[in-house]
């Protein structure tokens, strides 16, 4: 399903500042695996998901996604198989719209608009139903500002909307960084079912280890750029909590 191929990424080349980003990295995953990276800050975590969505574009290597050359495609133009939900939960919500208007928006992210883009009964009805596996009753405040609601509340929404129009890829960039405890467990379990249910190729980037141990099918390990441990199941599963303390201590 995608396939990053010795991809090398510098920031401010060739200036005092340069930065070795990505050294030769290779990552291949199939249909419906779940990957968790981890690393300290400047390890080429989140620099992976930016190349891959196609906010960044790589100096050598070449990016695959379902058999297709997409290296040197902007993000809009993968925008048919990725979608992504990013650390702020302000990013993924347009906080002057509607719960029922986002997702309308969301679900017509990859599609021609026309005169067939409004909301009707069956809309609502069907987002209704798809907000109230939350257990937060937003189900009943479809026309709520979502500039109005918590922060928990907009990113287990984002991650809701992420799947309405049937990406294959779920980038997740550190989604539960910004959140409380409680909200934090709503959003990563919301978005396990929802990798599991729509058959989703995903990777989640996150500094929090007992995340990387409880979620996911494989664990990479990153520092300086580089790969220091692919961790695929059944050698994943039986990781600990120490192992990940003790590799990062």
């Amino acid at each position: 399903m995608l396939k990053v191929n010795t991809v090398t990424k510098y920031f401010n080349r060739n200036t005092p500042s340069e930065v070795l980003a990505l050294d030769q990295v290779s990552i291949e995953l199939k249909a419906k695996e779940f990957l968790v990276i981890i690393g300290s800050n400047g390890s080429g975590k989140s620099t992976i998901l930016n190349l891959v969505a196609g906010n960044i574009f790589c100096e050598e290597g070449k990016i695959f996604i379902a058999d297709h050359d997409v290296t040197s495609q902007k993000d809009f133009q993968r925008s048919k198989w990725i979608a992504r939900v990013f650390q702020d939960p302000l990013k993924g919500t347009a906080p002057e719209l509607s719960i029922i208007d986002n997702f309308r928006l969301a679900s017509l992210r990859t599609k021609r608009k026309g005169f067939r883009t409004g909301i009707n009964s069956k809309f609502r009805n069907e987002i209704a139903q798809r907000i109230a596996v939350l257990n937060l009753g937003l189900e009943n405040k479809l026309d709520t500002l979502v500039g109005k609601l918590s922060g928990g509340q907009r990113q287990a929404l984002t991650l809701l909307m992420a799947s309405m129009d049937e990406p294959k890829i779920l980038l997740l960039d550190e989604p539960t960084a910004a959140l409380d405890p409680r909200s934090s467990e709503l959003v990563i379990k919301l978005a396990d079912k929802l990798i599991a249910e729509n058959n989703l190729t995903a990777i989640l980037v996150t500094h929090n280890l007992k995340q990387a141990i409880e979620y996911g099918s494989r664990l990479i390990m990153m520092d300086k750029g580089k790969i220091l441990h692919d961790f695929i199941s059944p050698e994943k599963n039986n990781l600990k909590l120490n192992d990940l303390q003790n590799w990062f201590a």
